[in-house]
């Protein structure tokens, strides 16, 4: 199959039969290698719902640079194999996030429309929210990194919980309204929801996506219940910690860990060096940084502390 799809592109620079049936043979491979969710609609990732996200995939604007790009890379067969399963994979992986931004921005958007601080508003391209406080038609315009930065600043707050269903935790929802509030109060203007939302995922998501957990344990008690009891967490104990981490760095990782969240270009004009490089190095800290925070309760607020004070030595 992959030989004949080889041939038929190579030839053509069209996806035929022999084409689309290497994408659906891949396309089941991928998405029951990743274990995400089937598409809405779909109980389970059958060929229907596999054929649907390929529907997806391939009519998309960039679809055929999409094609024309692998066939170019591609050397024989399985190289073409190689690079259609990986951008598949990386497709399901983007429609997974979109779904979790969408229950992300249901979550807080029913927060905001319950208080009157806040007023939502038609935008262009999204629905948008802005502060009750601010001018009619005042728009924020600026570089989303700014608004994560803001949020990065709003200290003592963490996703400690995230259920799946029911009513979300009442320290969750006192960390997303906080950061909602800073970011909206700076922006000075209505922000489009999806921005928020990304803005949320970038302050409290930044080494690892947000975990789900069941709603309820096995023997039938709420999870809240059932876990264990929350840690005894003191300021002292958090820079503590943060300096013990700050300590095992290099001088390289400490200059580039204030811009994780950002594209590597950032980060390499900061380090001056290589894109390659600065992959690297940004690799190594977030997964140094994942090791150290996976056992630890307070681990957004260790990571807040780290924050604070990039680029010197936390006191």
């Amino acid at each position: 199959m992959t030989d004949e799809a080889f041939e038929e592109l190579t030839s053509t620079g069209e996806v035929g039969p022999h084409t689309l049936e290497l994408l659906r043979r891949l396309g089941r491979q991928a998405a029951h290698s990743l274990g995400v969710p089937p598409p809405e609609d779909y109980s389970k990732w059958d060929q229907d719902a596999v054929d649907d996200v390929l529907a997806q995939m391939l009519d998309r604007e960039d679809s055929e640079t999409f094609i024309v790009g692998c066939v170019i890379q591609a050397t024989d067969p399985a190289s073409l194999e190689r690079l259609f399963f990986a951008s598949i994979r990386y497709f399901l992986i983007d429609q997974a996030k979109m779904t979790d931004r969408g229950k992300l921005r249901r979550r807080f958007a029913s927060r905001l429309t319950s208080d009157s601080r806040f007023v939502p508003v038609q935008m262009a391209t999204s629905p948008g929210w802005t502060m009750a406080a601010h001018p009619d038609k005042a728009v924020w315009q600026g570089d989303l990194d700014e608004l994560i930065d803001v949020a990065y600043r709003v200290r003592d707050v963490r996703l400690v919980r995230w259920n799946t269903s029911g009513p979300t935790p009442a320290d969750t929802v006192h960390a997303m309204m906080a950061v909602l509030t800073a970011v909206l109060d700076t922006a000075g203007g209505a922000v489009r929801e999806e921005d928020l939302a990304k803005v949320l995922e970038a302050r409290f998501v930044l080494l690892q996506p947000l975990t789900s957990v069941p709603l309820f344990a096995s023997d039938g008690s709420t999870a809240v219940d059932a876990a264990a009891p929350a840690t005894d967490v003191t300021v002292a104990g958090l820079h503590d910690r943060a300096q013990q981490i700050w300590d095992s760095m290099t001088p390289q990782e400490r200059d580039v860990l204030h811009c994780l969240h950002r594209p590597p270009k950032v980060a390499a004009a900061v380090l001056g060096v290589g894109p390659a490089q600065t992959r690297a190095i940004m690799d190594g800290l977030k997964e140094s940084l994942r090791l150290a925070l996976a056992d630890d309760d307070a681990a957004q607020d260790v990571l807040s502390v780290l924050l604070q004070h990039t680029g010197q030595t936390p006191s």
